[in-house]
């Protein structure tokens, strides 16, 4: 894995961004859907505190059943800044998959990955300093628009911007609101949109979100106890 120094401010951690967007590899399809492992990260924060802890998650992508867990806990040494969310969370995520005893396989983020106003989300930003194949699948669409797609499990809208498509409104429950899929590093689209409707088989969001979230939070209560 590359690490990189927290940049000083604003105006640095947009130089970081442009210099490892150009690293992002988008021409590789990805794992194929329900084979391997599949990992989900998420954080949560204490702000008063300034404690953000990470929470990683390997499950077995036929079964959906635990394979490793790890969590981190770290500081938070980036103010929030809409678009630079990554910079505030990176550090303790890394630390969370490099404590993992196996291999995270495929990486899913509860975040976004090229559905970002400069094409590089935390999907990516964790992808192109893991080398991982990674994805992000969100719960709204940031500043992007799409379509409503059709009310059953599968069916999915291009999320634009202008006219380019950045990822896709997912539908993975009838008549639950969708998700949104983008590429993070080293997956294409269709597959990333596969590989969240099989990781979520009861739930509007993957199990890997579930599982990570639910750890993350426990990890907080402990941490700041």
């Amino acid at each position: 894995m590359t690490s990189l120094p927290m940049p000083a401010d604003e105006a640095e951690a947009r130089a970081v961004q442009d210099t490892l967007r150009a690293r992002v590899v988008l021409d590789e399809p990805g794992p194929p859907p329900g084979t391997g492992r599949v990992t989900g990260v998420d954080v949560a924060y204490d702000d008063e505190r300034d404690v953000v802890v990470a929470a990683s998650v390997v499950l077995d992508a036929a079964t959906l059943d635990v394979v490793a867990e790890t969590t981190a806990v770290g500081r938070i040494t980036f103010p929030y800044i809409p678009g630079l969310l990554a910079f505030r969370e990176i550090p303790t995520v890394l630390a969370a998959l490099e404590s993992l005893p196996v291999d995270p396989g495929l990486v899913i983020c509860d975040g976004y990955g090229r559905a970002h106003p400069r094409r590089f989300g935390l999907a990516s930003h964790l992808g192109v300093l893991t080398g991982l194949p990674v994805i992000g699948v969100a719960k709204n669409p940031f500043t992007f628009l799409y379509e409503q797609p059709g009310p059953h499990r599968g069916d999915r809208s291009p999320l634009l911007d202008g006219e380019e498509e950045v990822g896709r409104a997912l539908r993975t429950q009838d008549g639950v609101k969708p998700v949104f899929v983008s590429v993070g590093h080293r997956t294409g689209l269709d597959n990333a949109c596969a590989h969240t409707l099989l990781l979520a088989r009861d739930f509007r969001q993957p199990e890997t979100t579930r599982r990570a979230d639910s750890l993350c939070r426990q990890a907080l209560r402990e941490a700041t106890a």
